[in-house]
Order: structure tokens, then C-alpha cells, then sequence
């Protein structure tokens, strides 16, 4: 594992992996009850998103690359986003985190990597908690979200529906230091 972390670059997002983002957030709007989005998105109608999460400030975009299958260009092995909690002007200190992994880039530890550089570049910023919302089962984001200090504060029951079916969201927060 450890051989297959070192290949792994993770670097803020830019407009030109516009296309492989919403390649990869589609998989789950697809196949996965993870994401409540019901239809999947064009690229242009994922730009406003990408454009939501700039280089600085509280909410960023980070991207996880690695060597392609023939090992000569980089794609997106997965990202991470710390997007605004709730649209009015008190809940501007607090964000809610997300990571999305490309299918096949589980279990490699690239998760941590995304979490570590977002959480980093968060810590200059004015923001006093961190939020995430997991659709329930999903025990490999409740593992990663307790490794990083998240602590369990409630589940939504039965708020989604997707696939013919209701899901519950269990909630988490972690405090964060304000510089």
C-alpha cells in the first residue's frame, strides 16, 4: 500500500478536470445512493460547482492523481470539497466536507491523503467546525470521518429517496481551529 500512496499527488482543483469530475461524481449519482442527486450532469452543468471552490478560502477543492493505466498521463483517482453548510450569513464559519473515490482507487489510503490536504488548507481559514452528512450503510466513510476526529452527533431517518427507496443520513462534526 505504502508504494501505491507515494505515487498519489494531491493538488487543488482546476477548471481542465472538469470533465473527469463529473465522470467520477456521475458513477455515484448512477450507482450509489451517496450522493441524493437523481441525474447525472454535463460537465457544463457541474462548471458552476467546480467554480464554487476556489484555490483559497474556506471552501476548496483538492484532487487526488495518479499515474494512469499505462502510466503516462495523471488521472483523478478521487476528491475532496469543503462546500458552504448552509446559505445564511451565521453558518459562515462552518463547511461540510465531502470525498468522492473513483471506483477503483478504494482501500489506498487516498482518502487520508485528500482529507490531510484539505483539513490543511482549511487551517488558515476562519472556519470553526466541519460537517459530513453520510448516507447510511457506508462504513468506509464513517471509518475515514472518525479517523480524523469526526464525532457522530445524529442521523437524519429516512430523508433521501433513490432507487425506490428511503435512506437515512447519519451526521458528523469536527471542531476546527480558527487562526
Amino acid at each position: 500500500m505504502l508504494t501505491e500512496r507515494l505515487e498519489v499527488q494531491v493538488r487543488p482543483g482546476v477548471e481542465s478536470d472538469l470533465d473527469a469530475l463529473t465522470d467520477l461524481y456521475n458513477h455515484y449519482v448512477r450507482e450509489t445512493p451517496i450522493t441524493f442527486d437523481t441525474a447525472v450532469f454535463t460537465p457544463q452543468e457541474r462548471r458552476p460547482w467546480l467554480l464554487s471552490h476556489p484555490e483559497d478560502g474556506p471552501h476548496r477543492l483538492m484532487v487526488a492523481t495518479g499515474a494512469g493505466s499505462r502510466g503516462t498521463s495523471q488521472e483523478i483517482l478521487g476528491y475532496a470539497t469543503s462546500s458552504p453548510f448552509r446559505p445564511k450569513p451565521a453558518y459562515a464559519t462552518s463547511v461540510e466536507v465531502t470525498v468522492y473515490l473513483a471506483p477503483h482507487a478504494g482501500r489506498r489510503g487516498i482518502g487520508t491523503l485528500l482529507y490531510e490536504a484539505l483539513f490543511s488548507a482549511l487551517a488558515e481559514e476562519d472556519v470553526h467546525r466541519a460537517y459530513a452528512g453520510i448516507a447510511q450503510p457506508n462504513e468506509a466513510s464513517t471509518r475515514l470521518h472518525e479517523r480524523f476526529g469526526f464525532r457522530y452527533v445524529g442521523t437524519y431517518g429516512e430523508v433521501g429517496r433513490k432507487f425506490g427507496r428511503y435512506w437515512d443520513v447519519a451526521w458528523y462534526e469536527k471542531e476546527l481551529q480558527c487562526p
